[in-house]
């Protein structure tokens, strides 16, 4: 089920996270006004690239998963966090400490990411 799991899995997340920018976005820009990143619209080759990037990030989920045994779905929503937890969460913070990203940005990045995550892991523990 895995050969199912992660391309649906990384369209869903692909999809769910350019609604949570499109929602999320007029936040961090009434925060930090003409400071705001303009994300406007995104080319094509952006967006292919971000759904491969996506992808990817399924694939090695799911390895990960399946190496640990942890592909239910209770046990891959825990990685889900846990690897929230260890890896963008840690970079978004050093990216407020030492390149003075604003922290509004670094949190949007940050609901991202765990969004992305959560949803790979529902979609392969659900499959599995």
């Amino acid at each position: 089920m895995l050969a199912l799991g992660i391309p649906l899995s990384a369209v869903l997340a692909f999809v769910a996270s350019s609604l949570y920018y499109a929602l999320a976005t007029p936040f961090e820009q009434r925060r930090l006004g003409a400071a705001a990143p303009d994300r406007g619209r995104p080319a094509a080759w952006k967006a292919a690239v971000e759904l491969l990037r996506t992808a990817l990030l399924a694939g090695v989920f799911a390895w990960i998963a399946a190496q640990a045994d942890l592909l239910s779905w209770p046990s891959a929503m825990l990685l889900g966090v846990v690897a929230w937890l260890g890896f963008p969460l840690i970079l978004l913070t050093g990216s407020v400490l030492w390149e003075r990203v604003p922290v509004v940005t670094a949190v949007l990045h940050a609901g991202d990411w765990l969004l992305k995550l959560l949803l790979i892991g529902a979609v392969l523990g659900l499959l599995h």
